[in-house]
């Protein structure tokens, strides 16, 4: 493939595959099945990945896609469904004449995700299009199923004898949430070795794929002037923020059940905080690097249950204003009670007892209805040891503090202080930025989508990872359930920064948030 013969739509930009210094592999023909093929996932977000993949020369010619799912369905009216979802995802960079040829490779069958015997129908489908497109029996099974169906679907995939390996690969991506807690976790790891080895198995954090987060490695082991500087005699904290303006919208009936610490703190915030404190693995290998991040989880110090609020705090949102727009308070949402007590909003402080890290807190919050989209981890170094301008400059010197920004404008910022021009001595806090806007990258899905097309684990999450998480969130997450009756909500205005006691929490530390 002649690479520079394509052009890339980045975020409205067009730009030329030579902004791409590395060489991109286009990966070897397969098949993508899609079990919840009629579901809002698909069509928000797999679907629309593989077209944009297809579109801009990322993927073989020999490919197909087969949806599944309960709903009765023609190739045709799957068809038609995908190319709703296509249009509404890329409203301004539709391409008729290379919809034609993609929809060509979209297939459909129906199927009961808890009878083992309807999988029969997806073997009879898929060899005639195997022998059709060439793939070489290489499989992939992305589940985009309801959590509370992921065990059936993997099981009877096993009893159906799919995952086997013959003459191609057969791969499984599993999307979060992995589990409730470690028991559940645990049970469906159980299912997911009976039918597959870990080998065979992805397990799909999508924050992991964000530009910036894939970065931090590069970042921290590539560059001399920073590593010497990423430990607890330069660094006085660390925080890492997930915020949405966003509430519970369609989500209710699974966020119920979850709130915001299953939803956001088991998978994508300690992912985050793996990557920013981990130790150098030996080599950039996919089981080199998770092993480095699960000697993190399993480095945490364990949250003091019986003293939890000087660690956790919890909010919920209530009724409030957004980008100038009111809205509703959680519990006035569609599909949740009105006495809830589930959680929207968390922030955790978190120790991690080793060599590097000893005594340096990480700040850790994440929460919905917040003044705006964000997603950063903020690197706070200490002051200078001796300030040798006091008398001479009023106003206080706030440390240096470096910024990876993970969303929505991905790129790294160092903030740093200067002399301001002029004869007065005053200083100016100045920015060296750098944004991933102006070059390009892959969406999220289609980086995970191709990297488990090419058997690269590097971004997706082994089972003692899990494992380590849940065991360190369960204890937590279970004292904090038995006393959420005593919590007053809401304790926070949709469009504030969270709620009060969140910033007790790190005011206490004579320390403060960076602003969302």
């Amino acid at each position: 493939m002649n690479m520079a013969d394509k052009k890339l739509q980045v975020r409205g930009k067009v730009l030329t595959p030579e902004t791409v210094e590395c060489e991109i592999e286009v990966p070897n023909p397969f098949c993508l099945v899609i079990f919840g093929a009629s579901g809002d996932l698909t069509k928000r977000k797999i679907v629309p990945a593989v077209y944009r993949l297809y579109r801009n020369g990322f993927l073989p010619e020999g490919f197909f896609v087969l949806g599944t799912a309960r709903s009765p369905m023609s190739d045709e009216d799957f068809r038609d469904q995908m190319l709703d979802a296509v249009k509404q995802a890329f409203p301004d960079d539709f391409s008729q004449n290379v919809w034609d040829k993609f929809a060509e490779k979209l297939c459909y069958c129906n199927i009961d995700y808890s009878d083992a015997g309807t999988y029969g129908a997806i073997k009879d489908r898929l060899e005639p299009l195997e022998k059709k497109f060439r793939t070489g029996e290489n499989r992939i099974f992305y589940l985009a199923v309801p959590p509370g169906i992921y065990e059936s679907v993997i099981l009877n995939i096993g009893e159906s004898r799919l995952s086997e390996e013959q003459s191609g690969y057969s791969h499984v991506v599993i999307e979060k949430p992995f589990g409730r807690d470690t028991d559940s976790a645990r049970s469906l790891n159980s299912a997911l070795g009976r039918s597959f080895s870990e080998r065979q198995i992805y397990r799909m954090d999508h924050y992991l794929a964000k530009e910036t987060v894939q970065s931090i490695l590069i970042f921290r082991f590539a560059n001399s002037i920073f590593e010497p500087l990423w430990n607890r005699r330069y660094i006085d904290h660390v925080q890492i923020t997930v915020a949405e303006t966003l509430g519970v919208e369609h989500r209710a009936g699974y966020y119920e059940h979850a709130g915001v610490l299953r939803d956001m703190f088991q998978n994508h915030i300690f992912q985050l905080l793996a990557l920013t404190a981990m130790e150098p693995p030996s080599v950039f290998e996919a089981d080199r690097v998770r092993d480095e991040k699960v000697k993190v989880f399993r480095s945490i110090r364990p949250f003091p249950i019986d003293s939890a609020g000087e660690h956790a705090v919890l909010g919920q949102y209530g009724s409030g204003a957004i980008d100038g727009a009111e809205v509703l308070g959680y519990r006035g949402e569609p599909g949740v009670s009105p006495a809830s007590n589930t959680p929207t909003f968390a922030a955790l402080k978190v120790f991690i007892d080793n060599w590097r890290w000893n005594g340096v807190p990480f700040y850790l919050r994440s929460g919905k209805r917040l003044p705006k989209r964000e997603a950063a981890i903020s690197i706070h170094y200490k002051p200078v040891p001796h300030m040798m301008f006091k008398g001479i400059i009023e106003d206080h010197i706030e440390p240096s503090t470096l910024v990876l920004r993970l969303q929505p404008d991905e790129g790294i910022t160092l903030e740093f202080q200067t002399k301001a021009p002029g004869g007065k001595l005053c200083l100016n806090k100045v920015l060296m930025d750098f944004s991933y806007q102006t070059v390009f990258t892959f969406e999220a899905y289609e980086r995970v989508l191709l990297d488990c097309m090419q058997g690269d684990q590097m971004l997706f999450v082994r089972e003692d990872g899990v494992d380590a998480t849940w065991s360190l969130l369960t204890p937590l997450i279970e004292k904090l359930e038995s006393e959420a009756g005593r919590l007053r909500f809401p304790n926070y205005a949709s469009g504030s920064e969270g709620p009060a006691e969140a910033v007790k929490l790190i005011e206490a530390d004579g320390r403060k948030w960076r602003p969302i």
